[in-house]
């Protein structure tokens, strides 16, 4: 276990890299005013974080900069601290006037990567915790009509009917009506939707015409699709970041393979607050030259998904923590209204 002075050493050491980008020596600690040990003494201080793993030095000069472990650590007494300031939370007000959940979820990655000039993810709910949002009925052409299910996840099924006869254009307009009165809320995979399809009293048009487009209907659940955000792909590639991503084209390949991105941060949704995988504790090897900095949001019942940043290990960590925290309240708080019963 880490002295006092040796935690205190190591987060001067941390932020002094994360400010300048070079490693930091102990006459450089020790010029400090609000330092009161002798350069000697830091010096030994720094030899033993470094034999403890905490440090390394990459070039035979004295200075120090922090390993995987040494990140991890001064990451988790920022958290533990209790001094990380809030991100004012209307940089991340989410248009509610629309209340569309692809349309906040980019709104959300957009404004958390110009943030903190990171790359900038986010998870939409799963299939199995979303219900239809809204149906639409549309008349393509006189004898084709095209059914859209809109989840509250963003997922979207489309269907396209042909008849053998003109479609009646009230007809399809009581159609979109009459199916949000009677299904939208329910889950996708729910049973019900077969149960209140069709209501007793409907003439025999209504009830031939809802007949064919029933299908439409069917395994909504399957269909839907698990959708990865990514915003700020642009910032891992500028001057000030790429140099600090030694597999940058990794990262780059990986990025593109969204399916093991959105993988990785689904298995966070357990945990219950801020998470991060520094360096090589990424679970995929592609990911181990940078760092993620993630929180769920949810309702206050479960986890629905996952916003965050990825970055170099030499990144802010204060303000990505606090970036992806009111990032993921104001999810919580958009989905609270989008899920809300009917």
């Amino acid at each position: 276990m880490l002295t006092e002075r040796q935690q205190r050493i190591l987060g001067l050491v941390a932020e002094e890299y994360l400010r300048s980008g070079k490693p930091v020596g102990s006459k450089a600690l020790a010029a400090r005013p609000d330092v009161e040990w002798s350069a000697s003494t830091i010096r030994n201080e720094l030899a033993a974080l470094e034999r403890d793993g905490y440090l390394t030095h990459p070039h035979t000069s004295a200075g120090r900069v922090p390993t995987d472990r040494g990140y991890r650590l001064y990451a988790d007494t920022l958290l533990a601290s209790g001094k990380i300031k809030n991100v004012p939370a209307r940089r991340f007000e989410i248009t509610r006037l629309r209340q569309e959940v692809e349309e906040a979820m980019r709104e959300t990655t957009q404004a958390l990567s110009r943030m903190t000039d990171l790359l900038a993810v986010a998870t939409a709910p799963p299939p199995n915790t979303a219900h239809i949002h809204r149906i639409e009925v549309l008349r393509l052409q006189p004898r084709a009509a095209m059914v859209v299910v809109i989840a509250s996840n963003g997922a979207v099924t489309k269907r396209v009917f042909s008849f053998e006869k003109a479609l009646d254009p009230g007809l399809v307009e009581w159609a979109a009506s009459y199916l949000n009165e009677r299904l939208a809320g329910l889950s996708l995979g729910a049973r019900m939707i077969g149960d209140r399809y069709f209501e007793p009293g409907l003439s025999q048009v209504e009830r031939d015409f809802l007949g064919r487009l029933q299908d439409a209907f069917l395994n909504l659940e399957e269909e839907a699709e698990e959708d990865l955000y990514v915003e700020g792909a642009a910032n891992l590639l500028s001057s000030e970041h790429a140099p600090d991503i030694p597999e940058l084209e990794s990262l780059m390949s990986a990025l593109e393979r969204r399916a093991n991105l959105l993988r990785v941060l689904r298995s966070a949704l357990d945990r219950p607050s801020v998470f991060m995988w520094i360096g090589a504790e990424n679970p995929a090897p592609e990911l181990r030259s940078v760092s993620v900095v993630g929180a769920n949001y949810g309702l206050g019942y479960r986890n629905l998904g996952a916003v965050g940043v990825v970055g170099p290990l030499r990144m802010d960590y204060a303000t990505a923590i606090a970036s992806v925290r009111e990032a993921a309240g104001e999810l919580s708080r958009f989905f609270e209204s989008v899920y809300e019963p009917r």
